[in-house]
């Protein structure tokens, strides 16, 4: 199975070359990995070519495009740019620059992706260095595969229509996969160092932005209540869940456009809730016991 790593980079000097070094490293390694540096002030450019100076299944390239930072768009627009310049591909993954992958990080995913034709997507869990340990990045149920280290098979990327550009996007294609059969997987064998954490500058832009994500994936307003209210909870700011709610009211209001149909929204907010139920009997469960 062909592997093709798609990384955008922007102003990732300071990270790029522990990770490049993390590929250059594996067991089984990617068949290209193609580095798209957008519109990058610092060394990062410079340190991809060098990689791709000694290896010739490193490619990079360069995407000039505005400097303001939209969440969740760019990222996509970036990876989007790398995927016209892709190879044919079984697997195709959308990576971070500020990521470490342990040494058989494709080998496992090999022997999944070729031990099961119903599995869509794949990936490792992420770590991050607090106080000198490596602990999980308690942002996300460690059976969601998280934006950094997206690992697709061609058939789910192709089904679920290629990835959503804005917030949410790491989130609408599990939920596409699952609503096209395809399964999901994690492996918690495989930890993966994130050498800058999730959140590290966010904005109440970027809050707004999710509400409106919510808003485009069809959650309805009590779910997009619910999830709001856990993202608070877990960033320890009440505030987060007004400026959520606000980005999903501005949206309403505006009638943006959604990320997916009538129909994909209705399975959507069934499988959200019996996830929700799923966890209060667990919880119930435990209590009792």
């Amino acid at each position: 199975m062909r592997i093709s790593i798609i990384i955008p980079a922007h102003n990732e000097a300071k990270y790029l070359g522990d990770c490049l070094d993390a590929l250059v490293a594996q067991t089984s390694t990617p068949d290209e990995v193609l580095i798209v540096d957008d519109n990058s002030s610092d060394d990062t450019f410079s340190i991809a070519s060098t990689y791709s100076d000694k290896f010739d299944w490193i490619r990079v390239f360069q995407r000039k495009s505005i400097d303001e930072h939209i969440p969740g768009k760019k990222v996509v627009d970036t990876f989007n740019f790398g995927l016209q310049h892709a190879s044919g591909f079984d697997l195709i993954g959308k990576f971070d620059a500020d990521i470490i992958l342990p040494p058989n990080y494709f080998e496992v995913m090999l022997n999944h992706f070729q031990s099961n034709w119903k599995l869509g997507m794949c990936s490792g869990l992420l770590y991050v260095n607090k106080e000198k340990k490596w602990v999980y990045e308690n942002i996300a149920d460690k059976d969601h595969i998280r934006g950094p280290i997206k690992l697709y098979h061609k058939a789910c990327f192709n089904k679920i229509d290629g990835l959503r550009p804005g917030v949410g996007w790491d989130t609408v294609d599990v939920l596409l996969a699952k609503y096209h059969d395809f399964e999901i997987k994690t492996d918690s064998s495989l930890k993966v160092e994130h050498l800058r954490p999730t959140g590290h500058g966010y904005s109440s832009k970027n809050y707004k932005a999710k509400g409106e994500a919510l808003y485009k994936m069809r959650y309805g307003i009590l779910l997009t209540k619910i999830a709001a209210l856990k993202m608070a909870w877990q960033a320890k700011n009440p505030n987060l869940f007004f400026q959520m709610l606000i980005g999903h009211s501005k949206a309403a209001i505006r009638q943006l456009p959604r990320y997916v149909s009538k129909e994909e929204g209705i399975f959507i907010r069934k499988y959200r809730w019996k996830g929700i139920w799923s966890k209060i009997s667990r919880n119930n469960f435990s209590s009792q016991s």
